[in-house]
């Protein structure tokens, strides 16, 4: 498994890694390779403003749907388009090709709530 240090994640399995005010978002080594050979990103949520802990889409692997929780406040900017035709980035490249949203952070000190490299390989 993959642990970017680099990168904050949430207990739910979900991502951030900022960039000046702007950050990316996308679901964890571990999540994808629990949930499969991912087939679909469901993410209708483009322009609005989600809090962190809020549901922001949706990711379908062949046995299952998750939904996307917002590791941190902000206004969805855009969709990793590359993911319409091949979703299946997300479980080769989850931390590189495989992100699925842009985020124009509302309030980086959120990200103070979320967990190192190391606090989440502790708790799986």
């Amino acid at each position: 498994m993959n642990f970017p240090a680099d990168i904050r994640y949430t207990r739910e399995h979900e991502w951030i890694r900022v960039e000046g005010n702007e950050a990316l978002v996308g679901i964890t080594d571990y999540a994808q390779s629990e949930l499969g050979e991912i087939v679909f990103i469901d993410v209708d949520t483009v322009g609005e403003t989600i809090a962190q802990g809020e549901v922001f889409g949706s990711v379908e692997a062949v046995k299952t749907v998750s939904d996307l929780n917002m590791p941190a406040t902000g206004e969805v900017l855009c969709v990793n388009e590359a993911l319409n035709d091949h979703p299946e980035l997300v479980n080769s490249d989850p931390y590189g090709e495989g992100w699925m949203i842009r985020i124009a952070l509302s309030d980086p000190a959120e990200l103070n709530n979320l967990l190192t490299a190391e606090q989440y390989q502790a708790i799986l």
